[in-house]
């Protein structure tokens, strides 16, 4: 499974409106404690939870995150961050001992996707932001993202970064453009290809390019395209089946063209301008994963104060010149123009009217049609 499964349940118009899907039905809530004391005061620590290649890292010393540091040298919080958060569906399973008996996970901050948010939120294991205590988010969260369906006025649920699920492919190994999802399953490309393990990121894609409008479609829109996508792997096309360590194939020249995230090709073409980005002819996904605070938490003070700190534009603009996604900070794009004035017109990052034409978002799914089609989906990945 992986990184940024896609969203579920609209939550308006615009740009950056993004979905959260239901959640898996009959998972255990707790009924044990929510609260705990906060020792913000006297810790200076905040543990934060993070996927991979998700902040910056200093050209000088990969150990070192140049936006944390700062933090703690203003702040003095030190920051134990961890990568640890390589898919939704593993992160949910790794916390759920814990966290449905109300005790704590170890951490203080994580991030996960839109419709695992909406889930986490359901099982009563994550804890409110006092907003009071954050004014950059309240000035600065972008006007589209402040309400959401799963989350009205963003209580429980803060962006960290938002992006889109298209086509990458390598341009020396392929010997041609792609430009249509179609275009990965040509004989030539047999057994090069990879696509996602989590149905909310690949099905979506898939019934894109196969004309299917994913804001309305149907059980058997559904069936028509997994019909198709078991085609494809009775016969071999398909390479694996893959979470966020899909960029290492990619890099190593394993992987011919693949399903992938915007800001992963962006940062691996820096060494690899072979490596592209297509945003296919039916469309691309658009998603977003949140910064949420587990129930119940230790040092929920520091945790506030390290997402608030993100919010600043400049900081927002430096993470995002790292990771290369869209920044939900509004004022990033202006101050990306004194980070790297390139990126400030990257339409991937900040996207211009015509890309945001091209970006899809899924229809809301049942807490029963997400069960079943995950379920589906799965057999035929684990064929």
């Amino acid at each position: 499974m992986s990184r940024r499964e896609v969203l579920g349940g609209a939550a308006g118009a615009g740009l950056l409106g993004l979905l959260a899907a239901c959640g898996t039905k009959g998972t255990a809530r707790s009924a044990g404690p929510r609260t705990a004391a906060d020792l913000s005061s006297s810790e200076k620590i905040v543990g934060f939870s993070n996927w991979p290649q998700y902040i910056d890292v200093s050209d000088d010393d990969e150990s070192v995150r140049p936006t944390l540091k700062a933090f703690t040298d203003e702040t003095g919080i030190s920051v134990d961050y961890t990568e640890d958060v390589n898919d939704n569906e593993e992160y949910f399973a790794k916390i759920r001992p814990a966290a449905s008996n109300g005790q704590s996970i170890g951490r203080d901050l994580f991030v996960v996707s839109d419709w695992m948010s909406a889930r986490m939120m359901r099982q009563r294991w994550v804890s409110e932001f006092d907003r009071n205590t954050m004014p950059n988010v309240g000035a600065n969260l972008l006007p589209e993202l402040r309400d959401v369906g799963f989350d009205p006025g963003r209580r429980f649920s803060i962006p960290w970064a938002s992006g889109m699920t298209g086509l990458a492919y390598n341009r020396k190994l392929v010997g041609r453009e792609i430009r249509d999802v179609t275009d990965l399953f040509a004989d030539d490309l047999r057994g090069k290809v990879t696509l996602f393990s989590g149905m909310k990121e690949t099905m979506p894609l898939l019934m894109l390019g196969l004309g299917i409008d994913i804001g309305s479609f149907t059980a058997d829109d559904f069936a028509r395209a997994l019909d198709y996508l078991r085609q494809q792997v009775a016969k071999g096309q398909v390479r694996s089946f893959t979470g966020n360590d899909y960029t290492a194939g990619l890099a190593k020249g394993q992987i011919a063209a693949c399903f992938a995230w915007s800001g992963d090709i962006l940062q691996l073409s820096l060494d690899d301008p072979d490596l592209q980005f297509v945003i296919p002819s039916g469309g691309a996904e658009l998603w977003s994963d949140n910064c949420m605070l587990p129930a119940p938490l230790t040092h929920k003070a520091n945790a506030e104060k390290l997402v608030d700190w993100y919010y600043q534009p400049e900081v927002a603009a430096e993470l995002a010149a790292w990771v290369q996604y869209v920044s939900p900070v509004k004022g990033a794009r202006e101050a990306m123009a004194d980070v790297d004035p390139e990126l400030a017109d990257n339409p991937l990052m900040f996207p211009d009217d015509d890309t945001r034409g091209r970006l899809k978002v899924q229809r809301d799914l049942t807490e029963d049609e997400d069960r079943t089609f995950t379920e589906q989906y799965t057999a035929v990945v684990e064929t």
